[in-house]
C-alpha cells in the first residue's frame, strides 16, 4: 500500500480496504452472473489487524450464495510484509450483489454448484445470512 491510502501512523484507511474488498466481490459477482453487478449490501465487516504503508495486500473474494437475481460474496484480505514475509489475515466481509441486465432491472442469475465440502459449508452459512437479512428487511431495518 502507498503512503497517500494511510493516515499519520501508516495504517492504511479502512475506506481504502472496503473499497478493495467491493471491487474484488464485484469482480466474483460479475464473473458468476456475466453482466453488470452492483452492491447491495455490506452484511457484515470487520477489521482484524491494521495494513501497514509498504504491506502487499491480497484480496480473495468467493461467491458463497445466490439468489434469483443476487449473490453474496465473501471476501478476506491479507497483508504481507515484504521484508519478513510475515502474512496476517487482516480484514474479512460478506458482500451483497445483484445482477443487472442491459436496462437496468435485476437479472437472473446461474445457480452456484458447490464443488467441495468447503462450498457447501459456506453455501449453507451463506443462506442462513440471507434468512437473516430477510428477517432484518422485514422488521424495518437494513
Amino acid at each position: 500500500m502507498q503512503p497517500l491510502d494511510a493516515n499519520v501512523q501508516g495504517n492504511v484507511h479502512g475506506g481504502v480496504v472496503l473499497r478493495l474488498m467491493d471491487e474484488a466481490g464485484g469482480v466474483a459477482a460479475a464473473r458468476h452472473c456475466r453482466a453488470r453487478a452492483v452492491t447491495a449490501a455490506i452484511d457484515s465487516f470487520s477489521f482484524l489487524s491494521p495494513v501497514l504503508v509498504g504491506h502487499l495486500v491480497t484480496v480473495k473474494a468467493s461467491l458463497n450464495w445466490v439468489g434469483r437475481s443476487s449473490m453474496e460474496v465473501g471476501v478476506k484480505v491479507e497483508a504481507e510484509d515484504l521484508r519478513t514475509g510475515q502474512v496476517t489475515h487482516t480484514s474479512s466481509g460478506y458482500l451483497v450483489y445483484v445482477c443487472l441486465d442491459d436496462q437496468g432491472g435485476p437479472k437472473e442469475v446461474p445457480r452456484l454448484l458447490p464443488e467441495s465440502d468447503e462450498d457447501r459449508r459456506r453455501m449453507v452459512e451463506a443462506e442462513a445470512r440471507q434468512r437473516a437479512r430477510l428477517a432484518r428487511k422485514a422488521k424495518g431495518g437494513a
